[in-house]
């Protein structure tokens, strides 16, 4: 009978699913785990300099390798576990299946019960720890166990709504050799006992497209779960077949992209091209993959596409539940993106499906809102002290190719990304939404890197988020990894100083000038090894971009932004109707682009000076 030390299984076993990058930092307590892969010839791992890193390299090695396989960083026990949280939390929240797996004392050395705190050196309770940001947690104690919790908790990690798992293994658990035809492995179909009702699906999609063809205004609001299903061919299908205008949230915008004939802007508190009208004017809206929150709705959420029929389809049942709902639906459907968007087309073509004039005047309507109402100003291009940055990231995103990878950061700088860079169909393009960590961007494009080295790499960070991992810059130079890491440096933490300013009166406290100044980059990316440029002003983007983007180095790039840290369009209050974004346009051409009635007091709208405590929202 086969005979294998159970770290070697471990390792062997997601080797055998396809992972060939396994992102780690060295600890005695994952030490045998690290030494199996001197035995497996097809996966290898990364060494981090930090466990957060690691988590978030797994994360964006997830996200562009796709096909259900998940990213995989293994940590020690204690600290080492615990710098995983906000790397599983950035997972849990936006759907990527991820495999945490941690070391553990060894079994004897555990403590008992609750009443001890801790018995081994660097002992902790993952499984406690992580459950609220995991599908799955186990402390495996039975070495004959693990080929179930693989397979299982992978099973968990990859279907319905994706998600991490984490492992704790026990450094003698790692130890033990196991006899491999003794093992009992996990059964997916008896797991999967409940099966989607086709026929109410059908009969839900029946009324759907009575809906459609009783609308004057329909919209499509597109989230990540269509991606997450794997569905955008699907979706670009149904776009010609309807012929409605589709908005993407910032988990799609390499779904629904600025090149596809039905994408007609973007959305939010934050907005951008067509400054919402769109959706608000809409009299039917139609969301698939997508919760819909606060950062779409404003926090009015009673004037969210107020005069429109809503319908919600996703695969989280707890998503479609009206009581959790900041915008309650009308309509629910619970399943899957792409059998949802299957079952649509072929109700559409086998009942012959024909728009009708009036739509593609609406289609035509908020085609229009998208061109007149870019974020992106002419007078953006022009010479200044320092580069602005709306303005370099749309010359980015024109000279980027369709095969490329922008991975961008959180903050300030994910606004300003979302807002001027257009997406071509092609592209990956993304960040980490739900959780929002600044830093991720630097690591997670560590983790596209190795999960697809052929693809070009763009990073875009902030200079406060470049801080929190600027110690993978030695990850960098010791795998050659050639991603170009450009950082929009305005000197402060941009989103948290508007913030301040709509908010406190103007003060500024920790966020710069006061309280926060960056370092010098270029000579920390030097000592580290590392390639690096200069861009100063609007003058030197065009010829720099081509420069770095064409380098087969890596490089990091010191993009000096220190005049700008504006981010607009946006809306002032938490009360604020989404279409009445600051700047205010002219109060009779905001009226003109109204079909539906402004809500009352949109001839006087609030002014940032002028903001009362209870009319505040978030960042």
């Amino acid at each position: 009978m086969a005979k294998v030390k159970l770290a070697d299984y471990v390792i062997n076993f997601y080797s055998n699913l396809g992972v060939d990058k396994i992102f780690v930092v060295y600890g005695a307590a994952n030490g045998d785990l690290i030494d199996a892969f001197s035995r497996n010839k097809k996966t290898e791992y990364v060494a981090v300099l930090h466990e957060q890193a690691g988590g978030f390299a797994a994360e964006g090695y997830a996200k562009l390798k796709g096909k259900k396989i998940p990213g995989v960083a293994i940590a020690t026990s204690g600290p080492g576990g615990m710098n995983f949280v906000t790397s599983a939390g950035n997972c849990f929240y936006d759907s990527v299946p991820a495999v945490f797996i941690t070391g553990q004392v060894n079994s004897n050395f555990m403590k008992p019960d609750e009443s001890v705190r801790q018995i081994g050196f660097q002992e902790a309770d993952m499984s406690a720890i992580f459950k609220s940001v995991t599908k799955y947690t186990k402390l495996i104690l039975d070495p004959n166990s693990i080929k179930y919790e693989l397979e299982y908790s992978l099973y968990l990690a990859t279907s319905g709504r994706p998600g991490p798992i984490l492992l704790d293994i026990p450094i003698d658990v790692q130890k033990t050799i196991i006899e491999i035809d003794d093992l009992k492995g996990f059964d997916p179909k008896l797991e999967n006992s409940s099966k989607d009702d086709i026929q109410l699906i059908e009969q839900q999609i029946e009324k759907l497209v009575t809906d459609i063809n009783k609308s004057s205004r329909p919209v499509f609001l597109i989230g990540g779960g269509v991606k997450n299903a794997d569905a955008s061919e699907d979706l670009y299908e149904i776009g010609d077949l309807l012929k409605i205008p589709m908005y993407p949230t910032w988990n799609a915008l390499d779904v629904v992209t600025s090149d596809f004939k039905y994408y007609c802007g973007r959305v939010g508190t934050y907005g951008g091209a067509g400054r919402n009208f769109g959706i608000q004017n809409s009299d039917l809206l139609i969301s698939i993959g997508s919760r819909v929150s606060g950062r779409i709705t404003g926090g009015n959420v009673k004037t969210f596409a107020r005069a429109a029929k809503k319908y919600m389809i996703d695969i989280d049942e707890g998503t479609l539940n009206k009581k959790f709902q900041q915008v309650p639906f009308d309509e629910n459907i619970n399943c899957d993106a792409k059998k949802f968007l299957k079952i649509l087309k072929n109700y559409l073509i086998k009942n012959n499906y024909k728009t009708n004039e009036n739509k593609n005047i609406w289609l035509n309507k908020c085609l229009d809102w998208k061109k007149t109402y870019d974020p992106v100003k002419k007078d953006f291009f022009q010479n200044s002290n320092s580069v602005q940055p709306y303005a370099f990231i749309r010359r980015l995103s024109e000279k980027m190719s369709k095969n490329d990878v922008l991975v961008a950061d959180c903050g300030g700088n994910i606004v300003t990304c979302n807002h001027a860079f257009e997406t071509k169909r092609g592209q990956r393009y993304f960040t980490n939404n739900g959780n929002s960590p600044m830093g991720f961007s630097f690591s997670g494009a560590i983790g596209a890197y190795f999960a697809n080295p052929k693809r070009r790499i763009v990073c875009i960070i902030g200079d406060g988020g470049m801080n929190m991992n600027i110690q993978e810059l030695q990850t960098i130079k010791n795998y050659n990894i050639k991603i170009k890491t450009i950082i929009l440096n305005n000197h402060i933490y941009g989103i948290t100083k508007a913030y301040q300013e709509t908010n406190f009166g103007g003060k500024s406290e920790a966020c710069g000038p006061r309280g926060y100044t960056p370092p010098d980059f270029i000579k920390i990316s030097k000592a580290y090894g590392v390639k690096t440029m200069e861009i100063k002003n609007n003058s030197e983007f065009d010829e720099k971009i081509d420069e770095f983007l064409n380098s087969d180095e890596s490089i990091v790039v010191d993009v000096d932004c220190h005049d700008h840290h504006e981010y607009e369009p946006r809306i002032f209050g938490w009360k604020t109707p989404i279409e009445d974004m600051y700047p205010y346009i002219d109060r009779k051409e905001f009226k003109d682009n109204m079909i539906i009635d402004p809500v009352e007091g949109w001839e006087d709208p609030i002014m940032p000076k002028f903001i009362k405590p209870d009319e505040a929202g978030d960042a």
